[in-house]
């Protein structure tokens, strides 16, 4: 179990400052841990199973793998948000090593192989969207059986961790701080007491970070640290500044000295992002550096066909100049609707209605500021005197490998034979024989792109461990072939959907990759490498996002990636057809989020919503759209990434066109009449513990706003602090249309808050998913239940319920997808929990002649099970019988009962003396399995269970087939 140290708490303020929410403080998210901890002991519901039911073919993000160097079949990986994760088999299989531990978010690993003594730094060291917050440094001295938390509690995210490889208890630790906001608890720490006190020995600033942290092969005295200056916010990310350096130490990190001067030769000022390390000897270090400056305009030569650029500077004159053909196959290739031609487009453009640079501006939307922005990018720089002096080695632009994105990237490794053999981590992975100078690609064709780590092994050239955004791959041949390694249900989803199929499906989008599809009862096993189908299946690519799926016509699927890009998708034929509504010419473009919300209409599924920064419907499945609002956020602000967009939408069941939206920037607003009038009603949403504030002040993102099934008053709406790195968990509840609001988030533990499910049958229950774990509440939000018997402490991004198979299914961003029966909580109405005790009614089980035995010598018995689910108003000792009508006594045990929902599991098998008696009341002769137990035959039975000062009877029937 985990074991929590007292943390030097740093207080940080809690306060609004100019409206906005403040940082959570360490104080609070000690108690939060504290907290959950003992609403899981007290849980109503903590007997209640989940069951992952994966997948895991596609994996999710490694941010790290550390392999045994005398050993490599031996090796731990950790993932973004998943978890750590151990084999000792060469991939073979995975052991999760982190399920008792607060946390999934890993940010670093290390391990001292002569003690077996792992260190993780938790959270995240890349600064994505979905970049979740640690806890400290964790350590675990029994093969991660256990883990102690050692520290650094207000780090939120952990670069990297050097241990001395002759003294285990002296580490290293880079850390890179707060990933949405200041903070002091940055740079380089140092122990040397194996935890239990941490020097500060490098600091630049409370935005300036350390992001790598290497030492020289064999000498742990000599090491170098790389900082990085950033700073993120919902609509803008700096990944680069003048702080961005590297530093060298020669006293085993205790002090350091600034080695990436102006005179050095390295790259200074403030173009300069995330920079990787990594040494050959003590004298010969690599630097992969994100340079953030602009290239200088190159001069191109002429190229047929007009491009987007040419648009920019061209005047009305030249415009009308144009060759109609050619601007028609520029409008037709870069997508314009068809009635955007050179016939239409020209008089436009003569009446000034339209200016040229408007045919620029209408292709550029928040993916084009990924892949477009014209930055010098990567750049590998080397030192032959232990950083000193650099000397840049590659030749030409690494295009390609960045984009504009390096601050995702930054890993640069060297081959421990050859000083001149290089590996970088990009989108692509590729590899240098000449020092960096020219490079090949190393991908294959099962790699996923987006690399995040790899282990090269010392001893055996070309034997590569390789993480990526889509798991692990090995090579032994320097990347001419790869294995896949995902076993391990580690999937980052954003989004779930089921539909209404027998048995039914469950659709899923999923960080960087894609969306998928499968059975919800699908064993998640390796037959299908024997049969060659896998029972899920990729249905789109890109990041992938929400789904919905036509109830009359589950091939019908809407989905989509990043920014909005959604299809309408015809599983049956194999079609594929865009619907992303577009702008009109001259028009602002819309603004899009990351995870675009999209929704279906309860009334008519030919109808679908979708939000930008203003409401669209169309009324044809996509084809044709109409903005039904103007814009619902509060304008968008000026940065790189796309704000002021739409984050949720939700149409009453009870009524067409009674729609409800939220935005990332903090607004709800309601419309009774199908968009014909909006009206903002989240201005009365209060933050916990203080007086009504405005959220749109806070700034405060609306993670979910939902329209009661059964109440057409009522509505829900949570909102997340996550960007603000505020983790306080906002849950709301209206029953006059948002005119007013209560605070229902109770005692849930400090946590952003995902995602809020209404159960369709029980009015009164609630799901939550947060940050960090899953809740129910029986009691609409007056009181919460810890509801996670199976799943860790993982991100909840999304939950769906399966209405007839009364199914919760729980998208986690780290550990995939979960699902639990609960048809036992649905029934847990006042009445029901007003009872000493309830014991639900049974169904009744087919005989089989087979209980007991095998197929062959060599399988395992074919075992029935019968689950006597009952509800006890406190914790004590039940004793339960099985008997038939005559009242003869089968089975009999006692049970020790929790507080809450209960399972007592019987195998339908006579005890010796129900046997016995059984025998001398019916005559019958009873066969003896071949496991050794006899099992009871067809007919009528009953269950009683005694205790608490009542009994209750319920009954069941084995029945013939």
């Amino acid at each position: 179990m985990f074991k929590p140290l007292l943390f030097l708490v740093l207080i940080l303020s809690t306060s609004f400052i100019l409206g906005q929410p403040g940082t959570t403080s360490t104080i609070e998210l000690k108690e939060a841990i504290a907290r959950k901890q003992q609403m899981g002991e007290e849980s109503l519901f903590k007997n209640i199973p989940f069951k992952n039911i994966g997948p895991t073919i596609m994996s999710g993000r490694v941010v790290d793998i550390d392999a045994n160097p005398v050993n490599p079949v031996e090796f731990y990986v950790g993932y973004a948000s998943g978890g750590l994760w151990y084999t000792a088999n060469n991939g073979t299989s995975f052991t999760p090593l982190m399920d008792n531990s607060p946390t999934q978010n890993v940010g670093d690993i290390a391990v001292d192989w002569q003690s077996g003594t792992i260190w993780i730094g938790t959270g995240e060291n890349n600064s994505s969207r979905s970049s979740y917050a640690g806890i400290g440094i964790l350590k675990s001295t029994d093969k991660g059986q256990t883990w102690q938390n050692m520290g650094l509690p207000d780090s939120h995210h952990i670069g990297s961790i050097a241990i001395n490889p002759k003294n285990g208890d002296e580490v290293v630790v880079g850390v890179t701080g707060h990933l949405y906001s200041p903070n002091e608890e940055r740079g380089v720490y140092k122990t040397t007491d194996g935890g239990k006190t941490w020097n500060r020995t490098l600091f630049i600033s409370n935005t300036v970070g350390v992001i790598d942290l290497i030492h020289a092969p064999g000498n742990f005295g000599t090491q170098w640290a790389a900082t990085w200056e950033k700073d993120r916010k919902a609509w803008n990310f700096t990944g680069n500044g003048a702080g961005s350096s590297i530093y060298k130490s020669l006293d085993g990190g205790t002090t350091w000295s600034k080695v990436s001067t102006p005179e050095s030769g390295f790259p200074t000022g403030e173009g300069i992002g995330r920079i990787g390390l990594d040494a050959y000897d003590e004298n010969t270090i690599y630097a992969l550096v994100d340079n953030q400056n602009r290239r200088d305009k190159e001069i191109e030569e002429s190229k047929e066909g007009l491009k987007k650029d040419d648009f920019k500077t061209m005047s009305v004159e030249a415009f009308l100049k144009l060759d109609d053909d050619k601007l028609n196959e520029f409008l037709k290739t870069n997508g314009f609707p068809e009635k955007y031609n050179a016939a239409n487009v020209k008089p436009m453009v003569r009446s000034g209605a339209v200016r040229p640079i408007e045919l620029a501006k209408y292709l550029e939307d928040a993916n084009t500021l990924l892949f477009d922005t014209p930055v010098v990018g990567a750049e590998v720089y080397r030192s032959e005197d232990g950083g000193l002096t650099w000397k840049k080695m590659n030749e030409k632009y690494l295009d390609d490998l960045y984009f504009s994105y390096g601050y995702y990237f930054g890993e640069v490794r060297v081959d421990n034979a050859n000083k001149e053999k290089i590996y970088l981590l990009g989108v692509p992975l590729i590899k240098s024989g000449d020092g960096g100078r020219t490079y090949t690609s190393m991908d294959g064709d099962n790699v996923h792109a987006d690399h995040q780590a790899l282990w090269v092994d010392p001893s055996m050239p070309g034997h590569l461990i390789n993480g990526n955004d889509g798991g692990l791959n090995m090579t032994y041949d320097d990347g001419a072939n790869w294995s896949k390694l995902n076993s391990t249900s580690v999937g980052q989803f954003y989004a779930i959907a089921v539909d209404n199929q027998k048995p039914y499906n469950v659709y899923g989008g999923l960080q960087d990759n894609g969306v998928w599809m499968g059975p919800h009862n699908a064993e998640q096993d390796t037959g299908w490498q024997q049969s060659g189908h896998h029972p899920w299946k990729s249905i789109l690519g890109g990041d992938g996002m929400q789904v919905q799926v036509d109830i009359r016509n589950a091939a019908m699927v809407y989905t989509g990636f990043q920014f909005g890009n959604y299809y309408r998708l015809n599983l049956d034929k194999d079609q594929r057809t865009s619907i992303q509504p577009k702008h009109e010419l001259g028009e602002a473009p819309y603004r899009f989020n990351w995870q675009t919300p999209i929704l279906l209409s309860p009334h008519n599924q030919d109808i679908l919503y979708l939000g930008g920064n203003k409401l669209h419907r169309s009324l044809t499945q996509g084809d044709d759209w109409e903005a039904i609002s103007d814009d619902l956020t509060r304008g968008g602000m000026s940065g790189n990434v796309a704000y002021g967009t739409l984050s949720t939408i939700s149409e009453s069941p009870f009524k067409f066109g009674l729609l409800y939206t939220g935005s990332d920037d903090g607004l709800i607003h309601m419309s009774q009449d199908g968009g014909g009038s909006w009206k903002e009603v989240g201005k009365n949403i209060n933050r916990p513990g203080e007086a009504v504030m405005n959220i749109q002040k806070a700034g405060l993102w609306v993670s979910r706003v939902i329209a009661s099934g059964h109440q057409k008053e009522r509505v829900y709406a949570t909102l997340n602090g996550y960007r603000w790195d505020d983790f306080t968990p906002y849950i709301y509840l209206s029953d006059d249309f948002g005119a007013t609001w209560k605070n229902i988030a109770a005692d849930i533990p400090a946590s952003p808050v995902n995602v809020i499910i209404e159960d369709p049958h029980n009015e009164n229950l609630l799901f939550v998913g947060t940050d960090n774990g899953l809740y129910a509440s029986v009691d609409r939000g007056d009181s919460w239940q810890l509801f996670q018997d199976g799943i860790p402490n993982v991100a909840v991004h999304d939950l769906a319920i399966q209405g007839s198979a009364k199914h919760l299914l729980v998208g986690t961003h780290g550990r995939g997808i979960y699902k639990a029966d609960i048809s036992q909580i649905e029934q847990l109405k006042p009445e029901v929990l007003q009872k000493a005790l309830y014991v639900y009614p049974l169904e009744n089980i087919n005989y089989s002649g087979r209980w007991g035995n095998s197929f062959s010598n060599w399988g395992k018995p074919n075992t029935p099970g019968l689950d006597v689910v009952f509800y006890s108003n406190l914790t004590t000792t039940y004793t339960a019988r099985v008997k038939t009508p005559d009242n003869i006594v089968v089975s009999e045990t006692e049970v020790v009962a929790d507080k809450g929902l209960n399972i007592m599991s019987y195998d339908l098998a006579f005890s010796k003396k129900g046997q016995q008696d059984f025998q001398r009341k019916n005559k019958k002769e009873l066969k003896e399995a071949g496991n050794g137990k006899t099992y009871l035959p067809e007919g009528k039975y009953e269950v009683e269970i005694s205790g608490n000062g009542t009994t209750e009877i319920t009954a069941f029937e084995i029945k013939a087939q």
